[in-house]
């Protein structure tokens, strides 16, 4: 008798108490009435008669949502969303008071899905699935903070993890960026080569100039004085040598040499 009055004892002790973990915070109903009080992360203890603890997690919570979403073109395009956001520790009571402990589908996804497809109306399909992703998934974010922000909930991010356009859209798209790479190639091999044809006309202008300086230089005092000189260095020389010249210029036109 004494065993079975002491594990009644031990259920009612152990049934009156309950543990809030770490990210989470819990609140107190006595018949059907919430208390204001916020119990932290711990051990609380109750009347399991009178009373339950709902417990509401404050960390960051991701939501993933699977949604089709409409572009300014009237297409559909699906999408696979997180949505990252927490609620401010003081307001639980608040939210459990005037939503419920299912404020995630009353509240949050409503809100979200009224602002994504408001947001995504303003855009081509083709700019969800480009460099504008970021851009859309702040414009989603910052309509829901709005939104919620009163009410005690913080979006943090609002994030596009996968869009699937329609098929002809995505190889039409495919086709575009081919095309683009093709041109940006050819551009590339356009430009290389007009570089070259400018390296090969400076540097045929150079070979020009250079023989120009050279012909302007070789006038016939010079030329004469070249001859004149080569003749000194035949007679000076101890070989041998026949002098051939047309008997008016000194002009070397021939030698030999024995």
């Amino acid at each position: 008798m004494r065993n079975l009055l002491f594990l009644s004892i031990l259920a009612l002790m152990i049934s009156s108490c309950t543990v809030v973990r770490q990210g989470e915070v819990g609140v107190k109903r006595k018949f059907g009435k919430l208390n204001s009080n916020i119990s932290d992360a711990g051990l609380i203890s109750y009347n399991p008669f009178t009373t339950t603890v709902i417990k509401v997690p404050v960390r960051t919570v991701n939501q993933e949502v699977k949604l089709n979403l409409p572009s300014k073109e009237g297409l559909t395009i699906e999408s696979e969303i997180s949505i990252l956001y927490s609620i401010e520790k003081d307001k639980v009571p608040f939210i459990l008071e005037d939503v419920g402990t299912n404020y995630e589908r009353v509240l949050i996804m409503n809100v979200f899905r009224s602002a994504a497809a408001d947001v995504t109306a303003q855009y081509m399909a083709k700019d969800m699935h480009s460099g504008m992703r970021g851009q859309i998934e702040n414009q989603i974010k910052d309509r829901m903070h709005e939104s919620l922000l009163e009410r005690g909930f913080v979006i943090e991010k609002v994030l596009m993890k996968s869009i699937q356009l329609p098929v002809e859209l995505s190889r039409a798209i495919e086709r575009k960026l081919q095309a683009e790479q093709e041109a940006q190639q050819m551009q590339y091999v356009l430009d290389r080569e007009r570089q070259e044809a400018e390296r090969r006309r400076i540097e045929a202008e150079g070979t020009r100039n250079a023989q120009m300086i050279l012909a302007e230089g070789l006038v016939r005092e010079i030329i004469e004085l070249r001859s004149i000189e080569a003749f000194r260095e035949l007679a000076n020389s101890p070989n041998t040598k026949i002098i051939i010249t047309d008997g008016k210029t000194p002009y070397l036109i021939n030698s030999q040499k024995d």
